[in-house]
């Protein structure tokens, strides 16, 4: 495995104000990567990347995810190669399929979500490979199309995505995963299976980056009773149901998840807590990053709960110590 690489991430629910410092912010710490959500209807992932890039001078900047239909395939391509132009070697693109119910309130919802990123991936990357590229599939079509301006350094195109179906286009179509929280030994181990079935027969290198809901304090009940809320919902959230289907919450878990939020945040078991984040002392937090490197994520990305300026201050040292 590569150098295990740690990031920090950049709510979408901040003001693009906020951006840039704690970009910076990021890059002062050590961390290798600082990564940016493109959420409806918040600030939008290719201005909140340029805003990152063009505020820092070294740190590598994600953007995870673009929803890839919300776009034509060839301005994607054209964003993307913008940035990664101005910033060779520090961009990382991501696509995926963007909410369900996001997409369908923007009129964008396809009918084949899977044939979809395929299709945009492939001419993306295509594209900011300097090809040119003619397509004729169900949702991008294309006809003699070439960047003006391909990056010297193509970017990764990487696929943010959860269920197995999916993980297996992200290995074949894709330079790298994108998972989201939370992401256990458990459900990487199953999303690595399906990555690797979506990879047969090909040999190009693919990254996987995991997603961590994080809350340092020195008090752990105290950063365990800041999780709650940040786990309430998802745990009972059927979008959840890819990362938890092969982690074992016991004989509770059905009682639990049927509670109102409210009550559920309350009655959340402190294992599972600790097992769905890393939350606690910042040298507790680094167990859960190394534990998650070591069952195979390249990167590691820190998901704040709370103020992401205060969680940041807090998690300064833990690039230094993973390293170290």
């Amino acid at each position: 495995m590569n150098r295990p690489r740690l990031g920090f991430q950049i709510p979408c629910r901040l003001p693009a104000s906020r951006i840039a410092a704690l970009a910076r912010g990021a890059e002062r710490a050590g961390f290798d990567q600082v990564w940016l959500v493109e959420d409806c209807f918040f600030a939008g992932g290719i201005a909140a990347s340029a805003t990152a890039l063009a505020a820092t001078e070294r740190i590598g900047v994600g953007i995870g995810i673009l929803p890839a239909v919300a776009r034509n395939a060839a301005f994607t391509a054209m964003e993307v190669a913008a940035l990664a132009e101005a910033h060779p070697g520090r961009f990382t693109a991501g696509l995926g399929h963007g909410m369900r119910e996001w997409m369908r309130q923007i009129g964008a919802a396809p009918a084949s979500p899977l044939t979809a990123l395929a299709e945009h991936l492939d001419a993306v990357r295509r594209l900011l490979a300097g090809e040119t590229v003619t397509a004729d599939g169900r949702y991008v079509r294309l006809d003699g199309v070439r960047l003006e301006f391909p990056p010297e350094v193509p970017p990764p195109v990487v696929a943010g995505v959860r269920g197995p179906r999916s993980l297996e286009v992200s290995g074949r179509h894709a330079d790298g995963t994108v998972l989201a929280e939370p992401v256990t030994p458990a459900y990487l181990a199953s999303a690595r299976a399906s990555i690797a079935r979506g990879r047969v027969g090909l040999d190009r290198p693919h990254t996987i980056t995991a997603y961590t809901l994080f809350h340092a304090d020195d008090d752990l009940d105290r950063a365990r009773d800041a999780m709650r809320p940040a786990l309430a919902g998802p745990v009972a959230d059927p979008a959840w149901a890819a990362h938890l289907a092969d982690v074992d919450l016991g004989p509770r878990s059905e009682e639990i998840t049927a509670l109102p939020e409210a009550e559920r945040a309350a009655a959340l078991p402190a294992d599972w807590i600790d097992r769905l984040s890393a939350c606690g002392p910042p040298e507790r937090c680094l167990e859960r990053v190394r534990e998650t490197h070591a069952a195979g994520a390249d990167t590691v990305v820190l998901c704040p709960v709370g103020e992401p300026e205060e969680q940041l201050a807090r998690a300064a040292a833990l690039p230094a110590l993973l390293t170290g």
